[in-house]
């Protein structure tokens, strides 16, 4: 078959002098903003002030491919090309702040802010990455260490909330914001697992058992959540920074030293020569899995995405499924990971980032305990990794996730650490952790009286 292919497939014409315009024409495809070819995002440009010009923006996916592309591969590539912040993690913090803030100064037209908003929060774009990336970054995992993974990172999560809920409660109180403010509002909504499953659960609870709006203490709790997603990104990217220069350090993206990644372990030029059917099967099985667990969720209450993993964990270590859609669901992921990240990061900013919730939180006594609650919260998953023979950089990273902003941020702090493959490990943190935090923050809250 592949032979019929490359006999079939047209001869390339060599770009000569000849050829003139259409040289430099295909020159001009050549240069890209992200994956993106320059003359397209230029028509995508003119398209859209066309589309608004008209006041027909769609919502559907054909308008959301090209806006979210230019966009998110535009504010990434400023990001990237930075002297100094872009080693930190600058691309996807661009990716996503630079949308909410352009979204607040009402610099993004209306009609697009509107398109982008009801395609993200009416297709579960979000969850479409998410499961894509969690199926194929377990199944390119080495099967010999995945259980050992799963189960050695609840080390440094749990004794990294510990401390971190310590060193935040102190810095706060050192800072006169007081015991219950500081635990309550600041360190525990920054561990709480985002704003769906973190934020708003918790205002609900504080709201009831206070009785108090639901709507002030949301707006209480909020800032923190976003501030401490924030400084995990950066933080995050530091950390892939400091591993490029110290690659002792790092499995840059695996957790236990001695891990493989199964799929780069083999030949990885045979993803290229998979059959399309191959691919699509592997498409439908993340989303299969995430409906699967989906239900799951609406029979038990256990969260969708942490369901998925553990479906997608059984297969794996139950060999149920042939080596060559395992290698599908990579090609998939790696696929998603590259050109689905900055346009979901950018329809995250536009949709779910309120920059004046962002800017809310933007004094010193609150920006300094957030600051060291996440890192704490990081360096402990650092300064333990050695004693449980994994890396100190992706396990500090895992932590990380734990103080991000749900899956939104776990998109963004592993962008700019370069390391999508710890997703599984991030739902984890995010998910678990997260409904852990919640549960346990209410309890005490109760207790303390409101």
């Amino acid at each position: 078959m592949d032979q019929i292919a490359a006999d079939e497939a047209p001869a390339a014409t060599p770009a000569g002098p000849d050829q003139g315009g259409r040289a430099l024409w295909w020159r001009a495809i050549d240069l890209r903003v992200g994956v993106v070819p320059i003359p397209l995002f230029l028509l995508i440009l003119a398209l859209a002030a066309f589309f608004v010009r008209r006041g027909s923006v769609a919502s559907d996916i054909l308008m959301n491919i090209a806006l979210l592309s230019a966009g998110g591969f535009a504010c990434a590539e400023l990001g990237k090309r930075l002297p100094l912040i872009r080693n930190i993690g600058a691309a996807a913090i661009f990716a996503t702040f630079i949308p909410s803030f352009l979204v607040y100064a009402h610099l993004l037209p209306t009609p697009v802010v509107g398109s982008i908003t009801s395609f993200t929060k009416s297709s579960n774009f979000l969850y479409l990455f998410i499961s894509a990336i969690i199926v194929g970054s377990i199944l390119g995992m080495d099967r010999r260490v995945l259980v050992g993974g799963f189960l050695k990172i609840f080390v440094p999560l749990f004794v990294g909330s510990i401390l971190a809920a310590a060193v935040g409660c102190a810095v706060g109180m050192a800072l006169g914001l007081g015991l219950d403010h500081t635990l309550f509002k600041i360190v525990v909504p920054i561990m709480a697992g985002g704003v769906g499953e973190g934020a708003l659960p918790l205002s609900i609870g504080y709201a009831a058992i206070s009785h108090q709006p639901q709507g002030a203490v949301f707006a209480e709790v909020l800032p923190a959540v976003m501030l401490g997603s924030l400084t995990a990104i950066i933080f995050a990217g530091g950390l892939n920074a400091l591993g490029k220069r110290r690659p002792d350090l790092t499995g840059e993206g695996r957790l236990q030293m001695g891990e493989e990644d199964v799929v780069a372990a083999a030949d990885e030029t045979r993803e290229t020569r998979l059959p399309v059917e191959t691919i699509a099967a592997a498409v439908v099985l993340a989303v299969s899995l995430y409906l699967a667990g989906s239900a799951g969720q609406m029979l038990t209450g256990f969260p969708a995405p942490v369901a998925l993993l553990f479906l997608t964990v059984l297969l794996k270590l139950g060999r149920l499924l042939p080596p060559e859609l395992e290698q599908g669901a990579h090609a998939v992921y790696r696929f998603f990971r590259t050109a689905v990240t900055y346009p979901l990061l950018f329809a995250i900013g536009v949709a779910m980032t309120p920059w004046d919730k962002l800017v809310a939180a933007f004094n010193a006594p609150t920006l300094i305990t957030i600051v060291a609650t996440v890192a704490t919260l990081m360096a402990t998953g650092y300064g333990l990794a050695r004693f449980l023979k994994m890396y100190p950089i992706d396990v500090a990273i895992v932590n990380a996730c734990h103080s991000g902003q749900g899956g939104t941020g776990d998109v963004a702090i592993l962008s700019a650490a370069n390391r999508m493959s710890l997703m599984p490990f991030s739902q984890i943190a995010t998910r678990i952790g997260g409904a852990i935090t919640v549960t346990l923050a209410l309890i005490a809250f109760r207790a303390l009286g409101g």
